[in-house]
């Protein structure tokens, strides 16, 4: 760089003039450098300078062999970088010489031979901003550029992307010959493992088009790793782009799991139905249809897809997961977990001290009532506990009817719907053993009956729609709770079906003048739920006819904030989609405009980590407002909502929600615990958001102590958390005379043990790649009914607790062999270790041990197989893996 002769810019000038009375001193530094020089570096100065004085000779051969040989002297210097080449740091001196003198040449390629040298020259003398050393190379030879060096290379590329942004804004501008150079650049770094340089210049030039062409067999999947993990720090629509070039480049090279978890990830299903008719391979296909499970899509296959009747039939059954159960209960009775709990099992009053367990012995029914919601958690899936499934002659307190009568009126709804709880997934049994509840003449038992029906069925497709025909005969009945047990029922066995019988069934409800408000707002819900991510214009415009039907008094009322939710959920994830239903809402009446407007907004942006929207929602939370105003805690639910989308953003979301728990109003810390544990849900390993919650829980505002016990126990669901569990029994024992905080954390010991430690709620799955709208849009309402712990939870309407089911989904790795058979193999699981854009082969784990399958992934987990017998149809291991035979393998002796 040219740097100032005179240091002392500051001083005026006569201070300076008097401190330089010489130029003396300079000389004697200039020989004291060359003394310090060995003698071959004196040698090659000397040698150099020659050289320059040569170029400048008026004979043409002379030249052409002093740049011939200065060109060497430099190539031989760059090829490594470490410090700057001894020939660049001679020739400084003589940049500004040869710089003259080749505007005095005439066309030759003596001069484009010069043009090389001068730009290499620029790379280290160049001032800030000139872009010399692209002027030069445009100017110079169109030779190999590669063979000055990487360093040179990549200021080249920085060069290139300056002057593209400069030459975007004049009109007309040509870029051709910086397309060129873009070329071989790329082509550079491809082949020398500089993959994510190569995407950042095409990034940067917004052709990416280009970049599938030069991947190959080697390269591919670098490449696309890059692609897909920047795809979630760029603006839109840039990024949507870059995913769309992965697609290309995995389906090149037949990668096609990958693909289509790009395809889920952009909702496209044009992309997964591509995936189907290109590949050849059923089994490939089968591991497919188990991705599509898992990922909550309803999607049909048809001839082309699956040609053969019979093997069309096994695919679509694992999308429908009716073999889910089985899975499920095959990995418990492989870790030996089918022994059934009872909610005394979970409370370990044992294990407090003296003072709780004298109040722990009372029997009432809100303790009956947490204890059905604790054995509904715990044995899930499980098919059998020890309060509603006993058989009656063996069960000491007669037949199951007994436990439903030890609560009390809408008590008795949650229990009968427990069982759909415990027998999650199971469908067959499930409505077996549900069928005797129907014949109950206890509108609350009905009620609950219907709505265990919907929770059987949840994530389950069955071909005949059991659940559609039993339920629909009750949504319009006399009795409110059995309708609302029949209209959950159906969100929750249809969710992201976006089924039209239901749309037609459920909308007539919202138009219904004479329908409860309760009725209506889980209606709004439900229809939410089935169509969730869908946009539908039709049911929108039903849920915004009820929003604007609605009373003033209605407006007030706890329950109303889930008709702005069921609009939400409709647009869930697909953000300026929601823009012409927010213009509407802003017509709506001021109770409920800007509760509409944080919630639909919060909806729309949620997984998508967009920066902007997080700041917009911020500065919502920041306002301090009168003590009416409810439409902050949609706003602070949305900070999470929008921020959950990748790992960074995760944590400065955190960090800003604890500097909104020091100074937000108290509606705003009544929602910051429910954002820390959506933000952290399933996954006790961030300890300083427990440690928040944990001190939250004992808060002196009772719903700021509410809503952090229950958040302890969604950070920690499904996760048998020790530190977790310890904590929730002190409460127990800090809370033991006030029945609702003790609710609270009965229901948090329930989660923390969920599944007996197998399941978890995390709407993330793919290597926390893919969202599953489903299990969001179940979060997102239980969240938002817990905004209103006191009327909603604690008042007759626990039943919301059950949306959970939508995102209960067993954390495993279960490795079956082609005939979907299970197969025991080694597997290696440890912690997930970033290797994006990383040199070589990197280890993708960390601190492993090695297990046999069917093994359990803990948040953060990853495995990978520990043997080359088999090879796995899916690059990720989560969830159902099919494994075939590796044809090469060889048994060592």
């Amino acid at each position: 760089m040219t740097t100032d002769p005179n240091p002392n810019n500051g001083e005026t000038l006569e201070e300076a003039s008097l401190k330089v009375p010489s130029k003396d001193p300079k000389k004697k530094k200039d020989e004291k450098k060359e003394e310090d020089l060995s003698d071959e570096d004196l040698a090659l100065k000397q040698q150099l300078e020659l050289y320059v004085e040569r170029v400048q000779d008026s004979e043409p051969g002379v030249q052409k062999l002093a740049l011939e040989s200065m060109r060497q002297e430099i190539r031989t210097s760059t090829s490594s970088m470490t410090s700057v080449p001894k020939p660049l740091k001679f020739l400084r001196p003589h940049y500004g010489t040869l710089k003259t003198y080749y505007e005095t040449m005439g066309d030759s390629d003596l001069k484009k031979y010069l043009a090389d040298i001068l730009s290499v020259l620029a790379l280290t003398m160049s001032a800030e901003g000139e872009r010399e050393s692209l002027k030069y190379r445009l100017l110079g030879s169109e030779g190999d550029i590669g063979s000055w060096g990487h360093e040179y290379v990549r200021n080249l590329a920085g060069e290139i992307s300056q002057e593209y942004a400069k030459r975007q804004q004049i009109e007309e501008a040509q870029i051709e010959d910086l397309m060129e150079l873009v070329q071989q650049i790329v082509a550079f770094h491809m082949k020398h493992n500089a993959e994510p340089e190569a995407v950042d210049l095409l990034m940067e030039v917004e052709d990416l088009d280009l970049l599938v062409e030069h991947v190959d067999a080697t390269n591919y999947k670098r490449t696309c790793l890059y692609l897909t993990s920047s795809a979630s720090y760029l603006p839109g629509p840039d990024d949507l782009l870059v995913l769309d070039i992965a697609y290309v480049i995995y389906l090149k090279f037949e990668e096609y799991p990958s693909a289509l978890r790009i395809a889920l990830f952009l909702d496209n299903l044009q992309y997964v139905k591509q995936m189907f008719t290109s590949c050849n391979d059923l089994q490939r296909k089968k591991q497919f249809c188990y991705i599509l499970a898992r990922h909550g899509v309803d999607f049909v296959l048809d001839e082309e897809m699956v040609e053969d009747d019979d093997d069309r039939e096994v695919c679509q059954d694992i999308i429908n997961n009716l073999k889910f159960s089985e899975g499920y209960l095959n990995l418990a009775r492989d870790i030996e977990v089918m022994e059934p709990k009872s909610p005394e099992d979970i409370y370990k009053v044992h294990l407090i001290d003296g003072r709780a367990s004298a109040g722990a012995s009372v029997d009432s029914a809100r303790q009956n009532l947490a204890a059905t919601f604790v054995n509904a958690f715990v044995n899930a899936g499980f098919g059998q506990d020890k309060l509603m499934t006993v058989p009656s002659e063996t069960s000491s307190g007669g037949s199951t009817g007994s436990w439903l009568f030890k609560n009390k009126e809408h008590g008795k709804a949650s229990a009968a719907a427990s069982l759909g709880m415990i027998l999650l997934w199971d469908v067959d049994n499930g409505l077996a053993q549900l069928d005797k509840y129907f014949h109950s003449n206890d509108n609350h038992v009905i009620a609950g009956a219907l709505l265990g029906v919907g929770i059987v069925n949840t994530s389950v497709n069955h071909d005949c729609d059991p659940a559609l025909a039993l339920l629909s005969d009750y949504i319009n009945k006399e009795d409110s709770t059995v309708r609302i047990g029949a209209i959950m029922g159906l969100g929750l066995a249809y969710a992201g079906t976006q089924n039209d019988q239901i749309h037609k069934k459920l909308s007539p409800i919202l138009g219904d003048a004479k329908a409860p408000l309760d009725v209506i707002a889980f209606t709004a819900i439900s229809l939410g739920l089935v169509f969730v991510g869908s946009c539908n214009a039709d049911v929108a415009q039903s849920i915004i006819f009820a929003l604007m039907d609605r009373s003033e008094a209605e407006l007030g009322e706890p329950l109303t904030r889930l008709l702005p939710l069921g609009l939400g959920l409709l647009y869930l994830g697909k953000q300026e989609s929601v823009e012409a239903t927010a213009e509407v809402s802003k017509t709506f009446h001021e109770k409920i405009k800007k509760y509409c407007d944080m919630t639909l907004l919060s909806c729309a942006y949620a997984g998508t980590g967009n920066v902007l929207k997080v700041q917009h929602l911020l500065g919502q939370c920041a306002q301090h407002l009168e003590k009416g105003e409810t439409h902050q805690g949609p706003a602070v639910l949305g900070i999470a909502m929008v921020a959950m989308a990748e790992e960074l953003g995760l944590e400065m979301a955190i960090r800003s929600l604890e500097h909104l728990l020091q100074y937000g109003e108290q509606n705003i810390r009544r929602a910051v615990p429910l954002a820390l544990g959506l933000l952290c849900i399933s996954n006790p390993k961030v300890v300083n958001v427990m440690d928040t919650l944990s001190r939250l829980s004992h808060d002196t505002d009772s719903e700021v102590a509410m809503a952090a016990t229950i958040s302890l126990g969604l950070i920690g669901a499904g996760t048998n958390n020790a530190r977790i569990a310890g904590m929730l029994r002190n409460l127990s024992s800090y809370y033991y005379k006030e029945a609702s905080l003790l609710f609270c954390v009965r229901i948090a010991q329930g989660l923390v043990h969920m599944g007996k430690g197998l399941l978890t709620l995390a709407p993330y799955h793919s290597e926390r790649f893919l969202l599953s709208p489903t299990a969001l849009a179940g979060l997102i309402t239980l969240l938002h009914a817990c905004l209103d712990m006191k009327s909603i939870i604690l008042g007759k309407y626990h039943y919301v607790l059950y949306f959970l089911a939508l995102a209960m989904k067993p954390r495993m790795l279960m490795t079956v062999d082609e005939n979907l058979k299970p197969l025991s193999v080694p597997v290696r699981v440890g912690q997930a270790v970033d290797v994006v854009g990383q040199a070589g082969r990197p280890k993708t784990i960390t601190g492993f041990q090695t297990h046999s399958t069917p093994v359990l992934l803990a948040a953060g987990d990853r495995a990978e197989l520990a043997t080359d017998k088999y090879i796995p149809l899916s690059p990720i291991l989560e969830g159902f893996v099919i494994l075939k035979e590796n044809p090469d393998y060889q048994e060592e002796n």
